[in-house]
């Protein structure tokens, strides 16, 4: 019986490291049941146990390195009455964000992690296709740092990352998680102040995005921003209020990509965004339940009208993907490349029609 219990007693002493690892900024104790902590000899010189406290320290020690790295390069931005987050882009004042971010302004406040005032900016162009944006400061102050951004491709489920912004106005904030999901793509509500945007290959996070973390950083542990970002999904059945622990970025590579040509060139001359060319609409059936999308205007040249598509055709099907709204057909596209060949299935008159279809540029 004796020798049971002390079976037990150390298998309790071993089940209760780890919690105690995860507890350890609290005040928990690594004394785990059946150890005398008076005498201090028992356990003191055991590796394993000596390990854990390690292992925490090395990784607290990484986010402070992090947070004191990158943090400098996240300013809050107010435009008009609205507060958002930016991210350095460089060493000329070029601040990147979210198109809902700076709306319809021009000017804007920028507050640096380390001023003390504001600093003016000026808008440089707006993307809302792709909810980015890019803001220059009109006097770049010394020893302003670019963030350093990261290679999207190498983002994996689990790795942790910190969120970095300026949530509900409080400012150099930072929240931590993990990358929950990766290429996701989602479209981004049109109402309180949002672009109606669908983006895709979008990082999915646990770590917490409010109102103001928009257009700030989604951070690794190697100091490198892997997305900004942008919005958190709302749950219909909590009013449409944020569900917790679901926040989307938009890629780094994305970020890059559009930011570095409104740098050079003043606006997005390449999007690689994928278009059929219409002006459409969601039509409903008999049921009042989405049925596909009613073309309105059909561009001249465009792929649909060289398709064969005219106002009135109503589209069901694009690719292998059933067509029911607006929002299933950005998707759809969303998923593709400009010059891409594919199928167009559309309604005419009743009739049901397929035509192959060389996708354009949005």
């Amino acid at each position: 019986m004796d020798t049971s219990r002390a079976r037990l007693r150390r298998l309790l002493a071993s089940v209760a490291v780890p919690v105690c690892s995860l507890l350890l900024a609290t005040g928990c104790s690594d004394a785990g049941p059946g150890t005398d902590r008076g005498s201090g000899s028992a356990r003191e010189g055991d590796p394993a146990r000596a390990a854990v406290p390690r292992a925490a320290s090395d990784l607290q020690a990484d986010y402070e390195r992090v947070i004191k790295d990158v943090l400098p390069s996240v300013v809050q931005i107010q435009a008009g009455d609205s507060l958002g987050s930016g991210v350095v882009y460089d060493d000329r004042g070029h601040i990147v964000t979210n198109a809902h971010v700076v709306g319809d302004g021009k000017s804007f406040r920028v507050t640096t992690a380390r001023a003390e005032g504001s600093l003016t900016a000026k808008l440089v162009s707006s993307y809302p296709e792709q909810d980015l944006a890019v803001i220059k400061l009109d006097k770049v102050p010394d020893g302003m740092k670019a963030a350093r951004f990261g290679d999207s491709g190498k983002v994996e489920v689990g790795q942790i990352v910190l969120a970095m912004g300026s949530p509900l106005g409080l400012s150099s904030s930072v929240t931590q998680g993990i990358v929950s999901a990766t290429g996701r793509t989602v479209t981004e509500g049109s109402s309180g102040g949002g672009t109606g945007a669908t983006i895709a290959n979008m990082v999915q996070t646990s770590a917490a995005i409010n109102p103001g973390n928009s257009g700030g950083a989604l951070v690794n542990l190697d100091g490198r921003v892997i997305g900004i970002p942008t919005l958190a999904a709302t749950d219909p059945g909590l009013g449409d209020s944020a569900a917790p622990g679901i926040g989307f970025a938009i890629p780094a590579s994305m970020v890059t990509t559009v930011a570095g040509q409104i740098v050079k060139d003043g606006k997005v001359t390449d999007s690689g965004r994928a278009a059929l060319g219409i002006t459409a609409r969601t039509v409903v059936d008999d049921s009042y339940r989405p049925a596909g999308v009613a073309v309105v205007e059909v561009s001249d040249g465009g792929p649909a009208d060289d398709a064969g598509l005219r106002p009135g055709d109503v589209v069901v099907g694009l690719g292998g993907t059933d067509i029911t709204t607006i929002t299933s057909l950005s998707e759809a596209l969303a998923s593709m490349r400009p010059g891409d060949r594919t199928k167009v299935t559309y309604t005419r008159d009743g009739d049901e029609h397929t035509a192959e279809v060389t996708l354009g540029e949005q």
